[in-house]
This record gives structure tokens, C-alpha cells and sequence, in this order.
């Protein structure tokens, strides 16, 4: 509906919750359950001037998830001045909207296509192997350390190439920290309106950043020897039309690679987290591994156990936990007016956790995805409608390679009494502390340990010892 047109519906007041903008970053999903608990549906939060829409209806979320001429996506808060290394580095898929995101989506989703994604099969392989030969029977290791940083090398191998393995390696840290810095510099200038002593931090890291990319540019340029890795691709793409230019190619690559590693990456990490605390689910899983090939193993197969385990971890504690939008012209949403440029957010976690989708929605239990079968707009652990993840089959086939590997050939137990937090940070649930898990050999003795953390907030592991008074405490 554009602004001349006139509303359909009877002007509706949004409900204000008590909840204030400031509370959001130090918590997401906190207050998104307190505004969903006083406020229902929908709900407005405020303070200073400021205020985001928060909806948690799936109805409501498809009509802003299709709707992407009147949704538009604005992921940064803080895009730089103009000529900014961080203008450019946000100039990708995540920032751009209309008739220039539908044709850099084209040119950027060839690399991620279904015929393109077996060639990473090897790298995947080869990467996992390696880090399991570091691990022997008796270590502990931490999750979240191990696994980023696999993610890291993965991310970098399939978007950049095998040739400069440490220039890559540098990329990589230097987004973690790039995305890191956003969240925490944008969230603080949304809220207050002004700019914290991080934005000078944020500018230069930008500018490192893009140097380094540049860098990688200018050496595969001189090389003249392009691979089958998405920047050869991309630049492939460049060569020949000239339809994509540097700072869009910077953009594309920066946003790719923060995207994809950080959201994989936890994603393994709550699934082997959420299996080592759940004995009985893992000795079905390992009997189904024992029973199959490992050419079997990918977790492709919607009947197999393994790709029912990996669907409810993305359920319980989805990578991706929220999202946002800004409406670009004056819209009705449901019953309620829209002026434009407001703020829209909705969330995995939350629709993933309501009960009338899911019986028992915090627990974790694969076996529901027998005879479940939630619409896109009530499981979309990858976004959906026009937007969703281009990387989504990648990651999926990439975990469906990783996890059984890992799973055959060692047993995890996470270390007993161990504290394990985890928060949204830049939109992604993330561990906040070390997720430690201690290495045995393949024996089938898998047992639940006690822990403590606000992990228990947030999934309930029944066969947990004393699940219940801990959770409480938590």
C-alpha cells in the first residue's frame, strides 16, 4: 500500500510494553519474552524517542517476510559516511533492498547453488579431519573455541580459496571482530541516539578490514588464475559485465563471511551440546551412524534420525534468533498503521518456542519432527520468503559432513558442573562463556552432566541430572 492510499483498517493503538529499547541488547530474548507476556502480538517498545515494533504472530511475521518492497532490511545501525571503509564493507546483500538485492542476489547465489555445493565436500572433510587429529581420548576441549575456529577455516577456504591460508586466517578473526564491535556500537547509538567511544574503534577496524580484502583482491588479480571458491566466482562475474563493482564485491564477501561462519558454527555447537545432555536421543543417533556408510552420512535424508536431530537444534536454540525490519513507505500490518521508517522485529527463537506449534517447546525432542510440519513463517531457522539465506543448503550439507564425523569418532560428555551462558549478540545465540566437553573414546556410554548457566533458560534437557532446582536458580 503506498502513502496515497488510504488504510483499510481502523487505526488500532499498539500496545507499549514497560520494557525499555536500552534492556534489549543486554538481553534479547528476556525481553522479548516480557513484551510478548504483558503485550501479546504485537507490541512497541520506546524510550527517548526511539521505538521498534515487535511481532510475534506468524501471520504477521509472513506478511513482513514476503512483503520486500514495504520490509526493507537495514542490518548495520551504523553504515559510516559515505566514502567510509564502512560503508563499503556494509554495501552487501544484508543492506541492500528492491530491483539492486534481487540482481545481486542472482550474481551472488550462483557459487551457493545445489550443483556447486558438492565440490566443498572435500575441503569440509579434509578441515574436520584436522582438527580432530589435535584432539586425543582425556582432553577437554571448549565447543565454542574449536568450532569457530573450524568454521573460520572452512568459511575461508570455500569463499577465498586454499591459496593465502593465512591472509584468509587474518580476514576471518578481523570480521569476528568487525561484527562483534557493530552490535555493540550500533545498539548503544540506536538507544541513546549518540555515538559511543567505540565508533573511532569500529571506523579503523573497518578500514584494516577492507585493506586486507583488498589485499586478497589484488592477489588473485595478479595470479590470473581464478578457482571454483565464491570470490573467484564473483570476480568471474565482474570480469565479464561489469555489473559488480569493487566496493560491492568487498560488501558481498565481508557480509558472506560474517554470515555464514558465525551462524554454522554455533549451530554445531548447540547441537553437540544439546546431544551430549541427552543420553537416549544420542544412542539412537549412534546406532543409525554404526549402521550407515560414511557416503551415507550427510544427513540429506528427511527420514533419518540425524537430520531430525539437527532440525530440532535449530528449533531449540536457533543460530539466527531475531531479525528486523524498516518499513520504506506507510504500511498495515494486521490490524495496526505503520508510519514509515519504523522498526520491525520478530524472532526465531520466540516463534520457535510457541506452544500451540510445539507440545513441550523448550525441551529437546527430535522425535516431534515425525509427525510435525510447521509453515515456513513458524520454523525459519534461515529467514524465508525472498530474503532467506542463500547459504542454507551449503550450511546444511556442511553439518550434515561435520557432526557424524565428529560423532563416530569420539564420545563428548560436557564437564560436570560446568557454567554455560549464551546470549544474542548481533542477532546470533552465541556462548558467552566456554562450552567444555570433555573427549572419550567412540564407546557408546554416553551420560548427561550437571551444569549450571543461563543456557537452562533457554532449553530444558530432561535427562539432565536435577534439570528442575538448577533451572530454577538459573
Amino acid at each position: 500500500m503506498s502513502a496515497e492510499t488510504k488504510s483499510i483498517y481502523s487505526p488500532r493503538e499498539i500496545p507499549l510494553s514497560s520494557a525499555r529499547l536500552s534492556d534489549f541488547p543486554n538481553n534479547p530474548i528476556a525481553c522479548l519474552q516480557q513484551v510478548h507476556e504483558e503485550c501479546g502480538e504485537i507490541a512497541q517498545i520506546q524510550e527517548d524517542g526511539s521505538k521498534i515494533v515487535c511481532v510475534f504472530d506468524p501471520k504477521l511475521i509472513q506478511q513482513v517476510l514476503t512483503d520486500s518492497q514495504r520490509f526493507h532490511s537495514h542490518f548495520f545501525a551504523l553504515r559510516g559516511a559515505k566514502k567510509s571503509s564502512q560503508r563499503r564493507l556494509t554495501n552487501g546483500l544484508l543492506t541492500m533492498n528492491g530491483d539492486e538485492h534481487r540482481q545481486h542476489r542472482r550474481m551472488v547465489m550462483k557459487p551457493f547453488a545445489l550443483p556447486s555445493i558438492p565440490a566443498y565436500d572435500s575441503i569440509a572433510e579434509r578441515l574436520t579431519s584436522e582438527m580432530l587429529e589435535e584432539w586425543q581420548v582425556g582432553d577437554v576441549r571448549d565447543l565454542d573455541a574449536e568450532l569457530t575456529t573450524l568454521m573460520r577455516r572452512l568459511t575461508s577456504a570455500v569463499l577465498f580459496g586454499m591459496d593465502y591460508p593465512e591472509l584468509s586466517e587474518a580476514i576471518g578473526h578481523a570480521t569476528d571482530r568487525w561484527v562483534r564491535l557493530n552490535h555493540d556500537t550500533g545498539m548503544a547509538a540506536y538507544v541513546s541516539g549518540s555515538f559511543s567511544d567505540q565508533y573511532e574503534e569500529l571506523l579503523q577496524l573497518a578500514a584494516d578490514l577492507e585493506e586486507r580484502i583488498r589485499d586478497l583482491l589484488q592477489k588473485r588479480r595478479q595470479s590470473k588464475e581464478l578457482g571454483q571458491d565464491v570470490l573467484s566466482i564473483l570476480m568471474q562475474a565482474h570480469g565479464r559485465d561489469g555489473s559488480i563493482d569493487d566496493s560491492q564485491l568487498i560488501g558481498h564477501i565481508t557480509l558472506l563471511f560474517g554470515a555464514a561462519h558465525l551462524t554454522t558454527a554455533h549451530t554445531l555447537i548447540w547441537t553437540l551440546f544439546q546431544l551430549a545432555q541427552s543420553p537416549s536421543i544420542m544412542r539412537q543417533l549412534d546406532a543409525e551412524l554404526e549402521s550407515t556408510t560414511p557416503e551415507e552420512r550427510t544427513w540429506d535424508d528427511k527420514t533419518s534420525w540425524g537430520y531430525r536431530v539437527l532440525r530440532e537444534s535449530m528449533r531449540t536454540l536457533p543460530a539466527s534468533a531475531y531479525l528486523q525490519r524498516f518499513c520504506s513507505e506507510p504500511v498495515d500490518l494486521g490490524a495496526y498503521h505503520l508510519p514509515a521508517g519504523t522498526g520491525v522485529l520478530f524472532s526465531q527463537y520466540m516463534t520457535h518456542h510457541r506452544p500451540e506449534i510445539y507440545e513441550a517447546p523448550y525441551e529437546y525432542r527430535p522425535e516431534r519432527w515425525d509427525h510435525i510440519s510447521p509453515t515456513p513463517y513458524q520454523y525459519f531457522p534461515f529467514g524465508a520468503g525472498p530474503r532467506m539465506c542463500i547459504g542454507a543448503p551449503m550450511a546444511m550439507r556442511s553439518m550434515g559432513s561435520i557432526l557424524p564425523k565428529i560423532l563416530r569418532t569420539f564420545r563428548l560428555t560436557v564437564v560436570p558442573d560446568a557454567e554455560i551462558n549464551a546470549n544474542v549478540i548481533s542477532t546470533m545465540l552465541a556462548p558467552t562463556t566456554p562450552v567444555p566437553v570433555q573427549v572419550h573414546a567412540p564407546d557408546g556410554q554416553f551420560s548427561a552432566s550437571r551444569i549450571t548457566g543461563s543456557i537452562l533458560s533457554l532449553v530444558d534437557l530432561p535427562e539432565m541430572p536435577s534439570l528442575g532446582a538448577l533451572r530454577k536458580a538459573a
